[in-house]
């Protein structure tokens, strides 16, 4: 009866296999295989309460069967019991030194407790005693995944695939490794083959939504996720992830509600707490936003991402002092596109040099650069010797703003002899040190950019037809920020009706495409195709500053124009970037700025029946 139910167990038929090992127990309540192969099916089933009872069970009856302290082992992992765990894996060794699947149990449960090197030493015995095992390759390459020694895990899982073609779990890891990697098209394509040996594989459907993510197939990335969810409705990692695609296609609401979810099924998910905190800045809740963030940091204290975005939450409510502090995370987050420069000389913290000179170093991108350059003269009054490394776009405007500095673009200053650096600091970290207090702001220099005189009036004589001549920016390509910062210009018509303003494109982009988009729109913009405003933006400035007035959209374009002093009107979505503030409408940053918000999420019409008003 026994070889009967195993064959019935090996072959899946569960409900069979342990019928036949309960009609054994009944015969013989102590037989200890069927109480043991009962407790794995338990253990299959979920049960692992139960499994641990019956294995246990079957230990108390015959303690010297090597097979019954392993699997004890399995369950107990499972349960993430791993102390109890590698303890009947070393009982199992003990009775069978050569016990392939203790070794390889074992090898896992150290890889779990993160013992690495002594996981992966596991891992290889059991391949010395076993090198046609499919299973310990598979586990080798997750603990050399672990060790982000991805082409040697790519390797194992390979050899695993080898040895086993149909092994859909070696097929799914083989697709994260690659992932990893960055070869994104080939970890679809293990995905599809783990999914077309195994359609019921919940966690490939979840990762491969991961990769379409990433390509930035939104619509097939949510139709993955939702597959995965079908089988697995309490994945909370998958209810996350969909939430990060709702979020990323602008559908807030339910991306709220993807996060509640995971949060619902996991309440001590770190991620999904930042994430509805994301999502809760956008709606405007920021106290509730930094409520979440903190949550997540009790939780992971060591969570860079979410210590950033309380950063941004306290500096938009104007706790600049906090937030300064905080915002020095940006260096560990993903998201941050400039590396800290690893040079030998010290960050400044403000002090005048005893000798040589400082080196500010420009950071993120031209937008921020420009900002924070306001503080420039700030850092002239402490009475260093500056040397100022700037993006190559704004050397010359630049060099013309401050005088009393060197700039320099390129060529890693820090290195170079010649310039006597002693100290550095990258120019976000610089209103830490001049900015820690809304009264601060007073020092704010405006303008401290200036665009070339000569140029300035040759664009004003070019444009100058008796009206006033207003620069117009009304879409970023920011794939992050683009969905809620950009206009849709057939909402100006009103503001085009006006026969009084001359309408002069400072929009970025493709010439060609600007004017079709004038053309569908029939907005009466001009676009100067001599100025290209992205890759020469010296020349940008001087024809930003030949207009009277600048109504813009929140992009580099605001930033240039607040810090040439130019009035500018500033089109803000409902949740504002943290430079801007709360429900003020003015800027600290530029003085010459005055801010339209939407009153509602989406509501471009009405704030723009108030611009037209307001001219």
């Amino acid at each position: 009866m026994l070889r009967n139910a195993l064959q019935h167990h090996q072959a899946g038929r569960l409900a069979e296999a342990e019928r036949i090992y309960r009609q054994i127990l009944a015969i013989d309540a102590h037989e200890p295989d069927s109480l043991h192969l009962l407790g794995m099916i338990a253990y299959q089933a979920g049960s692992h309460d139960a499994a641990v009872d019956l294995i246990r069970q079957a230990i108390a009856i015959n303690r010297k069967q090597a097979a019954y302290h392993s699997n004890l082992a399995t369950v107990l992992r499972a349960q993430g019991k791993l102390d109890e765990a590698a303890a009947c894996c070393e009982r199992a060794l003990a009775l069978k030194p050569d016990l392939v699947e203790a070794h390889t149990n074992l090898g896992n449960i150290l890889q779990s407790q993160g013992k690495l090197d002594a996981a992966v030493a596991c891992q290889q015995r059991a391949l010395a005693l076993k090198p046609d095992c499919a299973e310990a390759y598979y586990n080798l390459g997750i603990t050399r995944q672990a060790q982000n020694k991805l082409d040697e895990a790519v390797a194992c899982y390979e050899r695993a695939l080898a040895l086993k073609p149909d092994y859909a779990e070696a097929h799914g890891n083989l697709g994260t490794a690659v992932q990893a990697q960055g070869k994104l098209d080939q970890a679809v394509a293990c995905y599809e083959r783990a999914l077309a040996l195994k359609p019921d594989y919940a966690k490939a459907h979840g990762n491969l939504g991961i990769v379409l993510q990433a390509q930035d197939k939104l619509d097939d990335a949510g139709a993955s996720y939702e597959r995965a969810l079908a089988l697995k409705p309490d994945y909370a990692e998958v209810w996350n992830n969909l939430g990060t695609a709702r979020q990323a296609q602008d559908r807030l609401d339910d991306a709220a509600a993807c996060y509640e979810r995971a949060l619902a099924l996991k309440p001590d998910y770190p991620e999904a707490h930042h994430n509805l905190g994301c999502i809760l800045y956008a709606f405007g809740n920021v106290d509730e936003a930094l409520a979440r963030h903190r949550r997540a940091l009790a939780l992971e204290p060591d969570y860079p991402q979410a210590r950033f975005s309380e950063s941004l939450a306290q500096l938009v409510k104007g706790d600049f002092a906090n937030g300064w502090h905080n915002y020095e995370s940006r260096w560990q987050t993903k998201e941050h596109n400039t590396p800290m420069r690893a040079y030998p000389q010290p960050l400044w913290t403000g002090e005048k040099l005893a000798s040589g000179r400082l080196l500010i170093w420009g950071e993120q991108g031209v937008g921020d650069e420009i900002m924070f350059a306001g503080l420039i003269p700030d850092v002239i009054r402490t009475g260093n010797r500056c040397v100022l490394d700037c993006d190559a776009r704004l050397k010359s405007l630049f060099a013309r703003s401050f005088p009393g500095i060197d700039v320099v673009s390129g060529g890693d200053p820090g290195q170079n002899p010649e310039l006597e650096i002693t100290a550095h600091l990258p120019s976000g970290s610089l209103p830490g040190l001049f900015r820690g207090t809304n009264a601060a702001f007073a020092a704010t220099t405006s303008p401290y950019l200036v665009a070339d005189p000569v140029e300035r009036e040759r664009f004003r004589a070019q444009y100058a037809d008796g009206r006033r001549l207003i620069g117009l920016a009304w879409y970023t390509k920011n794939r992050q920020t683009g969905p809620s910062h950009s206009i849709d210009l057939s909402l100006f018509t009103g503001l085009f009706a006006r026969s009084d303003i001359r309408w002069i494109s400072l929009q970025y982009g493709d010439h060609k495409v600007l004017e079709d988009q004038t053309t569908a729109a029939n907005a009466p913009i001009l676009i100067d195709r001599s100025v290209n405003q992205l890759s020469d933006i010296d020349r940008f400035a001087a024809q930003m500053a030949a207009m009277d007035m600048v109504i813009t959209i929140d992009n580099s374009t605001a930033h240039l124009a607040g810090a040439l002093g130019i009035p500018t009107w500033l089109l803000l979505p409902f949740a504002p970037n943290w430079r801007w503030l709360q429900s003020r409408d003015d800027s600290p940053w530029y003085p010459t700025l005055r801010l339209f918000r939407q009153p509602k999420l989406g509501d471009w019409q009405s704030m723009l029946q108030r611009v037209n008003t307001a001219l």
